[in-house]
């Protein structure tokens, strides 16, 4: 029997016994209401002892009861028991988190919704010099490099930004913020410093030996022009040979210049002034249709008269690079569509062929420095394999990205969007 089934009866019995005393004595509805006053009396009592005990919450043993009571604090107590062993496994939990991050080799750091430190792992406070104090105060008021707080206040986290460490400018960070919870953000900065090195390292070499094979190249092809000129052509074969080794020196120097382009635009500062797109587009198109077996095969739509702020030679050198893939990788009698035009977020040049398409798995890796899609042609298309990648870089410098559509068999189309705020008059 449940112990409401025994309070209820003991109640019942009681209202009983009551009922026949009171039936022999001709005195029921005074004791009744006596026994009414008792059984109130006995539950503010107990009332009055559950609220001193759960105003302490609830600690040691629970004071002495019966009946219902009783079975009210058991179950309290068994709460309270329960309560206590989930909240030191919960400790345990944390303590084992917090020591694991303190582990990492890459800083950490929680920021709350205003921007201020909730927590910070250890290798946070060494490479951003923060102390144990530092928590509760504003992150851009201890971190005051301009490209972090500008990165902070954009909201936008799909990239990361490279910082000197505040403590040491002799270390480079990495840093990426990831949102999660509501309105939380984890920092994350990582030590990057003889990754940048190398790269500078490769960066100096590329550009080094780029820049001492242009003089041998220059010498070796006006030889090779020379010994041409004074081949008389009773030699097919030395005929030939000249031929073959003037088109590899030519070869050789475009892929020098490419490098050399690309090691100046990752290195050189930004020259911007406002750029005529619209008349720099004609002139690209005008030089495309010179262009062996390339006459009349470009369309040119100017849909806007906007100009926008950039370096001119990098812009020219990104589009004629794409206006040329497209003529070289589509039919000779297809058309190339070239259009310059506004939407609400971007402007965009749009170049589209009708050429052989790229497949979905090599999409990703074109813009790859000599990556070459290796495809069965009628032809053979010469090409240095740097020229997507110079598009890429030159996008890059004008906050610009290049969105790719392509289709097998029926062509491509290479999309350069530019911010509204590079619009200038």
């Amino acid at each position: 029997m449940g112990i409401w089934q025994k309070e209820i009866t003991r109640l019942l019995l009681l209202l009983l016994a009551t009922a026949i005393f009171g039936a022999l004595t001709g005195v029921f509805l005074p004791i009744l209401l006596l026994l009414m006053v008792g059984i109130i009396v006995r539950q503010v009592i107990q009332i009055n002892q559950f609220e001193k005990w759960i105003s302490t919450g609830g600690r040691g043993k629970y004071p002495k009861a019966t009946g219902i009571w009783e079975e009210i604090y058991y179950h309290i107590y068994r709460i309270k028991k329960d309560e206590k062993r989930r909240k030191k496994k919960l400790g345990k939990m944390i303590d084992q988190f917090r020591q694991s991050t303190e582990a990492l080799p890459d800083a950490a750091i929680v920021l709350g919704i205003d921007d201020e430190i909730d927590w910070a792992n250890k290798a946070a406070r060494d490479v951003f010099g923060l102390q144990q104090s530092d928590k509760g105060q504003r992150i851009p008021n201890l971190i005051r490099f301009p490209e972090f707080i500008g990165y902070l206040k954009s909201g936008d986290y799909k990239e990361s930004v490279i910082l000197p460490s505040p403590i040491d400018n002799r270390i480079t960070l990495e840093v990426r913020i990831i949102p999660y919870g509501a309105g939380l953000r984890l920092l994350l900065a990582q030590d990057v410093t003889q990754l940048k090195k190398m790269e500078r390292m490769r960066k100096d070499f590329v550009a080094n030996v780029s820049h001492e094979l242009r003089t041998p190249l220059t010498v070796l092809k006006g030889y090779l022009e020379t010994l041409q000129d004074l081949d008389d052509e009773n030699s097919p074969l030395l005929t030939n040979s000249f031929q073959q080794m003037l088109g590899q020196t030519e070869r050789m120097q475009h892929l020098v210049d490419d490098l050399l382009l690309l090691a100046r635009l990752e290195t050189q500062q930004k020259k911007t002034k406002c750029v005529n797109v619209p008349e720099l587009l004609s002139q690209i198109c005008k030089e495309g249709d010179t262009l062996e077996n390339a006459s009349r095969r470009i369309e040119l739509t100017l849909e806007t008269p906007v100009h926008i702020r950039g370096e001119e030679q990098e812009l020219r050198s990104a589009f004629t690079n794409l206006l040329s893939n497209a003529l070289k990788y589509s039919p000779e009698n297809s058309l190339v569509k070239v259009r310059w035009y506004q939407d609400n977020v971007s402007i965009i040049l749009a170049i589209e062929d009708q050429g052989e398409g790229i497949t979905k798995a090599e999409l990703p890796r074109i813009t790859e420095r000599f990556y070459r899609i290796e495809t069965k042609r009628l032809k053979k298309v010469n090409g240095t394999g740097l020229g997507l990648a110079i598009v890429k870089h030159v996008l890059m410098r004008h906050d610009a990205h290049l969105n790719i559509t392509s289709e097998l068999g029926k062509g491509s189309c290479f999309s350069c969007r530019f911010p509204i705020c590079r619009i200038c008059m």
